[in-house]
């Protein structure tokens, strides 16, 4: 049949084509969530309190003297803790803490079994004694950062509530304790997490941070409220969210690393989600210092404060915007260039957000240059940053113009897909060979495809999909055969040159 429609007009009757942003976004979201289950350069969820003492030798087991270093038997201990002497308390409390603070293999399960959270819980109750809040405030932060079921442990001894309190001990280092045992709580699951908030932990945690407080515990506070941000099904409540904000925004703007790492954390958790958890963040006007985190050396700040842009342009047309109003495509090139793989990854991710937008988005990847950069990762980057690169790719194809398709060809993207081609990947070689056929599907229209073909047996890519066709995969065999029998039946069947 003749073309009877402008070639813009027939886009829409192809794969893709008849799916709005939306749609395209929310396949944009669900590959994202994929992706970011296999991240792994977080900050530990846990942390235990680790003292000098602990590398004092110590024997490995209970028959050879479990609690040498300490100068009293698991008896002793026991009887002490729960003696009514307060000398004996604290002495017994403080063996505890610090079999519990050795470097290796503390015993935590064997002080839980021995039935002394209870105990240690109560202490923290003694005003009194300030030495023996902090005793016992450390011994169970370390059994909190052991697995779930000894953090439960803790919970359930009714730990929370008295720990909460000590938020506000005039006693800075036992209120410090306080606020590590709780991050160790929070960091355990989303249930203990919201159990912390409903404890009413936040404000007095936010009333900690002061320009005057020592930096060691202004990191704790920042770790522990990312641990507060952390986890989803459910999210954090959204009251507690407004809460930490500005407290958060005001960590961004000191110059610690490790408190700028733990508040991008946790706003990568927080932006981890649905397009109104994203409004919270983007509106208060975080993004231009993200930006500038974004160009840091330290990795432990670039990657989060990657990780979360690359979140907010998971959001809406709007919030993606906003993100390159602030200049996020001058910042990505070096990324992609990084000389870390996982830097390459993560901006790729952060690029294929963006080319799965609207057409003016599109359009600003390509006024800044963005395509030979892409193309170069797609020849040169690992494979787990090829792979980004490909849907980055089909998500520009799927939504730009034809004249900024004819750009994304012009800029040599089909060679480097070529090659991937044969790859150990189905889901990878499927999405290429989609795009191709959409790109041959393209050029018929605009009576381009003999050129195209042509440029595609140059690449070698005609004997690569017509071998596809017998692959395992029925997906890749079926798009294979599509290809060949809608495109390339004239170059396979006519006569080779004499």
């Amino acid at each position: 049949m003749p073309i009877s429609e402008a070639p813009e007009g027939r886009l829409k009757q192809f794969k893709y084509r008849g799916r709005d942003a939306s749609v395209r976004r929310q396949q944009r979201v669900t590959v994202s969530l994929v992706l970011r289950k296999a991240k792994k350069h977080e900050q530990v969820l846990k942390r235990r309190n680790i003292t000098s003492c602990s590398s004092s030798p110590s024997c490995e087991t209970l028959a050879k003297g479990e609690f040498q270093s300490v100068s009293l038997t698991l008896d002793e201990i026991v009887n002490g803790v729960n003696g009514t002497d307060p000398d004996l308390c604290f002495q017994a409390t403080q063996a505890v803490r610090k079999i519990l603070s050795r470097e290796r293999n503390p015993p935590l399960k064997l002080i839980v079994d021995a039935g002394l959270v209870p105990r240690l819980v109560f202490f923290l109750k003694s005003s009194l004694y300030p030495g023996l809040q902090l005793e016992a405030a450390w011994a169970l932060t370390n059994i909190a950062s052991g697995p779930s079921e000894l953090t439960q442990a803790v919970v359930e001894g009714g730990a929370i509530q008295p720990l909460v309190q000590l938020l506000t001990s005039p006693n800075m280092v036992v209120c410090e304790q306080a606020v590590w045992a709780l991050g160790n709580i929070a960091g355990d699951s989303t249930e203990f997490r919201d159990l912390v908030t409903s404890s009413n932990a936040i404000p007095p945690l936010l009333a900690l941070v002061s320009p005057t407080i020592p930096i060691t515990f202004l990191r704790n506070i920042t770790w522990t409220l990312s641990n507060l941000c952390r986890n989803k099904n459910p999210y954090p409540c959204a009251q507690a969210v407004k809460q930490m904000l500005p407290v958060l925004l005001n960590l961004l703007q000191h110059c610690d690393t490790e408190v700028l790492s733990d508040a991008c954390w946790a706003l990568s958790y927080l932006t981890d989600g649905c397009n109104e958890r994203i409004d919270l963040v983007v509106g208060t006007g975080v993004l231009p210092r993200l930006m500038e985190l974004m160009t840091s050396s330290e990795l432990n700040i670039l990657t989060p404060s990657l990780r979360t842009v690359g979140n907010i342009v998971t959001g809406t047309d709007q919030q993606t915007q906003m993100a390159l109003d602030t200049g996020m495509l001058s910042v990505l090139p070096q990324l992609l260039r990084h000389p870390r793989s996982s830097i390459q990854k993560e901006a790729t991710w952060a690029l294929s957000n963006v080319a799965a937008g609207p057409r003016q988005h599109i359009q600003q990847l390509i006024d800044q240059g963005i395509l030979p950069i892409l193309v170069a990762v797609l020849k040169n980057g690992e494979f787990k940053v090829q792979k980004e690169a490909v849907w980055a790719v089909a998500n520009f194809t799927n939504g730009s113009t034809v004249d900024q398709l004819v750009q994304l060809v012009q800029s040599g993207v089909l060679e480097p897909l070529v090659d991937l081609l044969t790859v150990q990947d189905p889901k990878i070689i499927a999405i290429i060979l989609d795009t191709i056929a959409y790109i041959l599907q393209v050029a018929e229209n605009l009576c381009e495809k003999e050129k195209v073909c042509i440029l595609l047996e140059d690449l070698g890519a005609i004997d690569k999909i017509e071998a596809l066709q017998l692959h395992e995969n029925h997906h890749v065999s079926q798009v294979a055969l599509n290809i060949v029998e809608h495109h390339l039946l004239e170059i396979l069947l006519s006569p080779e040159d004499d």
